[in-house]
C-alpha cells in the first residue's frame, strides 16, 4: 500500500444470490427443492480506486448500481468475492445509525455500547462523553430509555457517537439529513472540521449538493463499474444528463402504454357499437376552443428532446397548435411554476411587443429560453392561447414538467432570457 493512500481498492467484485422462493425450514427445503432455485446477480464487476489521506470522495449512481455495497465492503460488514481492499487506520461508519442500541437502556448506557462497536475502550469513551453529549443536544434526555426517543433523537445520538470516534477513515451512507436545519448545519460544519484535521471521508448520497460541499472528487458507479471519475463539476453534469435521459425513456414508455390502452378502449367501444361517453371536463384546461394546443416538446439547443437541464442551460419549448376557427389578435403565453405552485416566470407575445397576428391555420411556436437560472428542483409549464387581450382560447395548466439541477449546490435565480420564433 502506498504511503500517501488511506484506502486502496483493487478489482473489487461482489455477487448476491437472489432466490425465487426460498424455503424457511429444513422440511420445506427438502420437500420443495424447486423453491431453492436462485440466480447470481453481480452488483460489482471489478472496480478499482484509491483515496488519499485526508481526501473526501463521493460515490454517486442510481439505485442498485453498487454504491452502498461498496461502502459495506469497506466497513467489512460483507466481504468481496474477488479483489482486495486495504484501509489504513481506525474506521468509523455511518451506515445503519443506532444499529447497536438497546431500547430499554438509557441514552448514556447506549453511548458506551455503540462506541465500543467502533473499537473504543471505556477510558476513550469517558474522555469523549462530554463532547458526544454536547454535540447531540440531548443532555436532559440522556438517562431516559432510548425507546422513549423520537426517531430524530435516536439518529442524533447515534450520529454524535460516530462523529466523535476520531477515526482515520469515516464512511457515510445517506444519513446527512439528521435532525432539524440547525443540527444539519452543525453536522456539515463538524464534517468540514474533521476533514480539515486529516480524516479521510467516503460519502454515498443522492443529494449531489452535499457531495459538492465536502468532496474534492466524485466516482460515478454504473452497472457495477466506474463510469466516470473526477471533480464533482466534471462528473455530476454527466451523471445528471444520463439520469435525465433515463427519465425521458421512462416517460416515453409510459406515454406509449397510455396510447396503446386508449387505442384498445376505442376498439372495444367501436366493437360494442356504443356511443363514446362524453369526455369529462379537464379542470386543467379551458377556453373557447377556436384553437387547441396539440403538443409541447422540450429540447436542448441542438433540438434533442430532454426534460432535465442544468442551471444556466438554454433550452427550447416547442408548441404545436391546431386552428379550428380563425383567432383574431392572438396572444401566446407561457408560465413556469415550481412544484409547490409558486409562479417563477411568465411572459407572452404582447408583453414582448410582438406584432399582432391572427391564427388562420395550424402551426408551431418555439420559445427559446436562454440561460435559465432557476433553483434545482421540479417545475411545471402552463401554455396559453388568448385573443382580444385576455379571452382564453386554450389555456393548458401543467402541460409539461421538467427538472433543474446544479453542479454548484442549491444556487439559482428566477432570471431567464427568451425569444419567440414563429
Amino acid at each position: 500500500m502506498q504511503s500517501e493512500n488511506a484506502i486502496e481498492v483493487r478489482d473489487l467484485k461482489k455477487k448476491f444470490k437472489v432466490f425465487y422462493d426460498k424455503g424457511t425450514s429444513l422440511k420445506e427445503r427438502i420437500l420443495f427443492r424447486k423453491r431453492n432455485r436462485y440466480e447470481e446477480r453481480w452488483v460489482l464487476s471489478g472496480i478499482s480506486f484509491d483515496v488519499k489521506k485526508g481526501e473526501a470522495i463521493g460515490l454517486v449512481g442510481h439505485n442498485g448500481c453498487g454504491k452502498s455495497t461498496t461502502l459495506k465492503l469497506l466497513t467489512r460488514i460483507i466481504y468481496p468475492d474477488e479483489g482486495s481492499i486495504e484501509i489504513k487506520g481506525r474506521v468509523s461508519s455511518m451506515i445503519e445509525l443506532g444499529a447497536g442500541f438497546h431500547p430499554d437502556m438509557s441514552g448514556r448506557e447506549n453511548i458506551y455500547i455503540y462506541a465500543s462497536i467502533f473499537g473504543l475502550t471505556k477510558k476513550e469513551i469517558d474522555e469523549r462523553m462530554d463532547d458526544i453529549i454536547e454535540f447531540s443536544e440531548l443532555e436532559e434526555f440522556l438517562d431516559n430509555p432510548v425507546r422513549t426517543y423520537s426517531s430524530g433523537m435516536y439518529t442524533r445520538l447515534a450520529f454524535s457517537v460516530a462523529i466523535n470516534v476520531k477515526a482515520d477513515v469515516l464512511l457515510i451512507d445517506e444519513i446527512l439529513a439528521v435532525g432539524d436545519a440547525n443540527f444539519q448545519a452543525k453536522c456539515f460544519n463538524k464534517l468540514r472540521e474533521i476533514k480539515a484535521n486529516g480524516t479521510t471521508i467516503v460519502i454515498v448520497s443522492h443529494a449531489l449538493s452535499q457531495i459538492e460541499q465536502i468532496c474534492e472528487r466524485s466516482i460515478w458507479i454504473q452497472d457495477g463499474l466506474i463510469k466516470a471519475e473526477g471533480t464533482p463539476r466534471e462528473v455530476h453534469p454527466q451523471y445528471m444528463a444520463f439520469m435525465g435521459q433515463k427519465r425521458d425513456e421512462i416517460n416515453e414508455k409510459a406515454a406509449a402504454r397510455k396510447a396503446e390502452k386508449e387505442k384498445q378502449n376505442a376498439k372495444a367501444e367501436k366493437k360494442d357499437e356504443k356511443k363514446p361517453a362524453p369526455k369529462e371536463k379537464n379542470n386543467k384546461r379551458w377556453g373557447n376552443g377556436k384553437a387547441e394546443i396539440t403538443s409541447i416538446r422540450l429540447t436542448d439547443e441542438n433540438g434533442k428532446k430532454k426534460s432535465t437541464f442544468a442551471v444556466g442551460e438554454s433550452f427550447n419549448v416547442e408548441i404545436e397548435y391546431d386552428v379550428k376557427e380563425e383567432v383574431k389578435n392572438a396572444v401566446f403565453g407561457i408560465g413556469i411554476f415550481r412544484s409547490d405552485g409558486l409562479n417563477c416566470y411568465g411572459t407572452n407575445t404582447t408583453i414582448d411587443k410582438l406584432d399582432e397576428f391572427d391564427l388562420t391555420e395550424s402551426g408551431k411556436f418555439t420559445i427559446k429560453l436562454k440561460n435559465v437560472l432557476l433553483l434545482p428542483g421540479e417545475y411545471t409549464i402552463d401554455i396559453a392561447i388568448e385573443c382580444d387581450r385576455g379571452t382564453p382560447v386554450d389555456y393548458y395548466r401543467e402541460i409539461e414538467r421538467f427538472n433543474m439541477y446544479s453542479v454548484y449546490g442549491d444556487v439559482g435565480a428566477a432570471r431567464i432570457e427568451h425569444e419567440w420564433v414563429k
